[in-house]
Order: structure tokens, then sequence, then C-alpha cells
């Protein structure tokens, strides 16, 4: 961004709104499935009729518990439920039930890895960035408002209140962002962490994982903020990247004509790229937050922490590093492969199974990853399992089949479902590893080209790799080419 190498910074903060992996509501026993019969799920708790009364579902806490531990957040003994009063048509009680100023969990940092990127959005030098978290807090979800038909034809609204009372963990950021990529890569580490740990699915595409970004700008070195702007119904991570960027610029822009930038939420409009104004924005004592007096005060211990903290997995960062070490990769293999739950299960499966970490990661990146994408399927549903990848790295390490035969055989594996072993066998593939064997081939292809043998043992080193293929043909493709380089260096 060329303009704010003209003095200006960003300045942009993170809302992140997760629904929580549970079969129920957060405050009734309705199923909170995606994708039900519209209105099926609901009951007089979350259609808010008189009389009926919230009761808090523990798996909504011990997720949320989950997804505040993983963020590095402090799980607060005593939070208290509010009341957020608003007036909406997928809001049936005319408020929603949260948290406000007494949060679940809040203070934590989260350091992730974050890179900026060249103009095809290629990252480079990845470093490790430290953000503040300033709460996770629970609370429920809205409806959900369709619209059909076009402005200038009949124009139809429905409420689908299928999502309505759904539990949602809400995660804030300080305004510790400088850059929209910064953001971009933040977003993708919390939804890992949320998928890792199990405490939500972080389906953009469903809905289940929405974020909003609050964006402003200001000249480098003042310490005052200037008005921000929200960003919402962002979903997708480019898209709010994409958002971010041009809100950036826009204001930028608005402050060197002299005009006023207003505190306003606005829309992503993918089609012509840019910004568009959906109403103003409200502060804090807009919504009259008061506590919600049908909810006693949500009282967690210190040993259910504890629990919680002991059943959770080992978590991505974690994993990195330990790949680094453990397995001498890389920072960028290592992330590749932690970057899904199921695919570092895979990895490590492979990796011990095969007794070579390097060659195992090797072989799901370039060779697994692109028959898993092909067929759009994960490293889980894989029809090779790990232990089948192993075998196969086995046989070419042992110089039973080359790398190149290799490649055959893995996608006949995939769609076959099988084993490495019974391929090579059918196929007649196994190298030929034995050196009397490989020696006499070699004797017999140097006697029926003598003029090239005599210029191979004059110094020509060229020619070593016409007689490899001179022998490779012989062999019909069996001989180990490396003992073949071998034998015709001793030669020489």
């Amino acid at each position: 961004m060329s303009e704010l190498d003209n003095g200006w910074e960003a300045v942009i903060g993170m809302e992140v709104h997760a629904q929580l992996a549970t079969e129920t509501k957060i405050f009734c026993g309705c199923a909170a499935n995606f994708g039900d019969e519209p209105n099926s799920n609901t009951c007089p708790v979350c259609l808010g009729l008189p009389g009926a009364l919230p009761v808090l579902n523990r798996r909504a806490v011990e997720l949320g518990a989950r997804a505040a531990l993983a963020l590095g957040l402090t799980i607060n003994e005593t939070s208290i439920f509010a009341r957020k009063n608003y007036f909406y048509p997928d809001l049936p009680k005319g408020y929603q039930i949260s948290q406000y100023d007494r949060p679940f969990s809040s203070d934590g940092t989260l350091t992730i890895m974050t890179s900026e990127r060249d103009e095809g959005g290629h990252a480079r030098d990845w470093k490790p960035m430290t953000i503040g978290i300033v709460r996770l807090h629970l609370e429920e979800d809205a409806g959900k408002n369709v619209h059909e038909g076009l402005p200038e034809t009949d124009k139809y609204s429905y409420v689908d209140l299928n999502r309505a009372g759904t539990p949602l963990a809400e995660i804030v950021t300080a305004p510790d962002f400088r850059t929209s990529w910064q953001a971009y890569d933040y977003v993708n580490h919390v939804r890992r962490v949320l998928q890792w740990v199990g405490a939500s699915d972080a389906d953009m595409e469903k809905g289940n994982l929405r974020c909003e970004a609050n964006v402003s700008v200001r000249k480098k070195g003042e310490e005052e903020f200037r008005n921000k702007v929200e960003l919402k119904n962002l979903n997708s991570v480019r898209f709010m990247q994409k958002a971010i960027e041009f809100e950036i610029e826009r204001q930028i822009r608005a402050h060197e004509a002299g005009e006023e930038v207003f505190q306003e939420t606005r829309l992503w409009d993918e089609k012509n790229s840019e910004t568009r104004v959906m109403r103003s924005k409200e502060d804090a004592h807009d919504y009259r937050y008061f506590p919600e007096p049908d909810l006693q005060p949500l009282r967690v211990s210190g040993e259910f922490v504890e629990k919680t903290r002991a059943e959770m997995p080992e978590l991505p960062d974690s994993m990195v590093t330990r790949f680094m070490s453990e397995y001498g990769l890389g920072f960028s293999d290592a992330s590749q492969l932690v970057s899904d739950k199921g695919l570092a299960e895979y990895y490590e499966s492979a990796a011990r199974a095969s007794g070579d970490p390097r060659a195992a990661a090797n072989w799901i990146q370039a060779e697994l990853l692109r028959e898993l994408n092909n067929s759009g399927k994960s490293a889980a549903e894989s029809p090779v399992t790990a232990e089948g990848l192993a075998e196969l790295i086995k046989f070419i390490d042992s110089g039973k089949i080359s790398g190149k035969q290799a490649k055959e055989v893995l996608p006949e594996m995939f769609e076959t479902g099988r084993s490495a072993k019974e391929i090579i066998s059918e196929k007649g593939m196994e190298q030929v590893s034995d050196r009397g064997a490989i020696e006499k081939i070699v004797d017999e292809v140097l006697e029926a080209n003598p003029e090239q043998a005599e210029a191979m043992f004059g110094g020509n080193d060229r020619l070593i790799g016409f007689f490899v293929g001179q022998v490779m043909k012989e062999s019909q493709g069996k001989a180990n080419p490396q003992m073949v380089n071998e034998i015709l260096r001793s030669k020489m």
C-alpha cells in the first residue's frame, strides 16, 4: 500500500464469532443443525415467548473453555450474562443474551506467524506476531434473514429462526493489526485452532464462523484513534482481507481530502470490489446492557479449568515446533502439514511407520495432496492409508523400485485402495539389485557400444547417462539405477 508509506498507518481490531459445536442450542434443547427445514428447530425459549425461561447448556461452557485456553485467555471464575437490547427481524425477543462487563474469559495473548504478500498473494518472510485478546465471551446467535428477488422487481424477505439461540463464542482482539494480511493470518490461525480442539466446525460457508473488522487509520506517531468503520458480514477470509485493504485506502483518501470519516458499519461488495454503507455504528451504551435476570452468574471452578486443559490435544503451534525438531522439517513444510489436524496425524503416522520423515513429508506434499485435492477428499478420507504410504516409501528406500516407478504406483493405490506390494508385484516392477546380475548387463552394453565406451573411459562423464539408459532398457527398467551408476563409475 503506497499510501501507508506516505506517513499513514492502519489500526485494525478483529471480532470473530464462532458457533460452538454443540448438538443443541445454548439455552434450550432445540437441535443446532445446519441446513434443516427453515424454522423447524424452534421452541418457546428460542422464540422468546412470554414465560419461557433459558437454561444454560453445559456443553457450550465446556467448548467455550477449550476455545479460551487454546487462544491463551484466562477463564474467569465468575461471569455474568447480560441482555443486549436492539430490534431486528431475526431477533424474536428484541434482545440478545450475551455478556458485557464480566465476560467468560479475558486478558489473553496469542502469538501467530504472519507474512506480507506480493501482488500475487504469495507469502514471504514469515515472522511471529503477538496479539492481545481482550475477551472471549459466550452468547446466543440471532436468526437469519433470507432475501430473494431484485430491487427493481418484487422483493421478498423471510426469517429463518433455526439459528436463533445457537451458542457462539465471540473473540475480540485489541487493535493490534496494522495490515490486512496480518488480520488474514490471524483469522486463519483462530479458525484452525477452534477446529483443532473441537470447539467449532468453523466453516465459513455454513456461517458457523463469521468475522468482523474494525478499521481506522491515523498518521504514524499519533496516539489517538480516529473514527473506525466496522466491516460486517464477511463470509470468507480472502473477502475480509480485500475489504480491509479497500477500506484503509478509502479512509486515507478521505482524510487527505479533508473529508470526515464517519463511525459506521459497512458491507463488502465483492461484485464491485468496494465497501458500502450498511448503517451508522452504535456504541455500547446504545444497547442498554443490563444483567440477564433469568440466569444465575456462571461460576467456573479451578478444577474444571484444569480438567479441560488436561483433555486438550497438542496445539498446532506446538506441533509445528516439534515436527521441526523431531523430524528435521523446515517451518514452511511443518506448517503445511499442520494446516489440518487430520493431515498432521496422517504425516506423523507415515513418518514413524516408514522411518523416513523427510520422504514422508515430500510424498504427502507433492503427490498425495494432489490426489486428495483432485478427488475432494481430506487426509482422513484418503484411500491410501499412512501405513500404505509408508510401505511404498520403504520399497523406494530399499531400492526395490525407483521414485519414478513409485509415482505410477501411488495413483493406482489411491484409485483402487490396493497395497503397494500388490501393484508392484502385478506389474513386475521390482528392481534387480543383485550386483552380479547388473554387472553382467553393464558388460554386455559396453561391449555392444565400443566407441562410446572408449570415449567414456577416456574421461567423458556425460556418456554415463547414456549407458545407464541402455542398461535400464536392456533390463526392462528393473535394474537399480543407482547401482548401475556405481558399477559404471567403478569401471572407469
